[in-house]
């Protein structure tokens, strides 16, 4: 007989609660700001890598979009000035999405709040070893599931330390 109380499903049952939940509590916050959750998520990572800039391939890999969805989201944020879009000195077939001031103007609205929901609803409610515990555990799973999700990160330092 098959166990409906295995601890695999009480797993990804927690994970998928705890998911909606968070993007419930952030998503006023988003949407004050004229941002989807998307959106935010393209900014803010661009906004975390070198020189604020992410190949456009990368940076579809990071937010698992396809190629054609990263494009149209990145047509919408340059639409409202939030990125521009550089071409690649090197490959004359690829480009770079680029944060501009106006989009970390932007983030710079949403992020003191977004910092205090993540706070008040997830790392605040875990000491400090449990916090990194956490965030080793979160990292481990991520490498498998989503292998690219640090897509370019590495060769863009490599390439700004040379």
């Amino acid at each position: 007989m098959l166990n409906f109380d295995d601890s695999r499903l009480t797993a990804i049952g927690l994970l998928s609660e705890v998911h909606a939940g968070l993007m419930a509590r952030f998503q006023p916050v988003m949407t004050a700001a004229g941002l989807s959750e998307i959106d935010f998520e393209t900014l803010i990572r661009l906004a975390r890598s070198p020189r604020q800039r992410l190949r456009m391939s990368d940076l579809a890999a990071q937010t698992g979009l396809s190629t054609s969805g990263v494009t149209r989201v990145v047509d919408r944020l340059e639409r409202e000035e939030l990125v521009r879009r550089e071409a690649c000195h090197t490959d004359r077939r690829a480009s770079y999405a680029v944060l501009t001031d106006a989009g970390r103007e932007r983030l710079e609205v949403v992020v003191p709040q977004h910092l205090q929901d993540i706070d008040d609803c997830l790392t605040g409610l875990l000491s400090t070893s449990e916090l990194e515990a956490f965030l080793g555990s979160l990292r481990k799973i991520r490498d498998v599931v989503r292998p690219c999700a640090t897509a370019g990160a590495q060769e863009a330092e490599a390439r700004l330390s040379s």
